[in-house]
């Protein structure tokens, strides 16, 4: 499968374009949940290549966006397997997934349940993941019933 549209939006809706300098451009940031690790910058974006001091412009910061999320996608299709799934379904699980990562994903019982076709439970399941270093975060929260709201439409 693929991330549609709507995928997209909500992704860019809950990550935001932070950090835009006068120019601009985008300034990498530390975790606010840390205040440090992992540094971001544009869409959520995270990875080694990414410390204090980059500076990227908008055109690849969505660049950027545009192949993590086709990378996650693919992570996921494989993580499903043959596993009945909706788009609205998909692209929830894309969201979380690019949000907590693809290993917390797979090890989830948010996935355990969509695997075996228990998707109101699994609908469930996003709740449990609002949480930053330990602390309940009302970004997180709100995001995580945003997806549940997708996955089970």
């Amino acid at each position: 499968m693929s991330p549609s549209a709507a995928c997209i939006k909500l992704v860019q809706r809950f990550e935001g374009c932070a950090r835009i300098l006068p120019d601009k451009r985008v300034k990498a940031y530390p975790d606010p949940a840390t205040g440090g690790d992992p540094w971001t910058i544009g869409w959520g974006t995270t990875g080694a290549d990414v410390k204090p001091g980059v500076i990227w412009t908008q055109q690849q910061c969505d660049a950027r966006l545009a192949g993590d999320v086709a990378r996650f996608a693919a992570q996921i299709s494989a993580a499903i397997g043959k596993a009945p799934t909706t788009q609205d379904q998909f692209d929830a699980l894309v969201c979380f997934a690019y949000n907590v990562g693809i290993g917390n994903l797979k090890a989830s019982t948010l996935l355990k349940l969509h695997q075996a076709g228990d998707h109101d439970a699994a609908q469930a399941q996003f709740a449990r993941w609002n949480k930053a270093a330990g602390k309940v975060m009302a970004g997180l929260t709100k995001r995580r019933a945003a997806e549940a709201a997708l996955y089970g439409s």
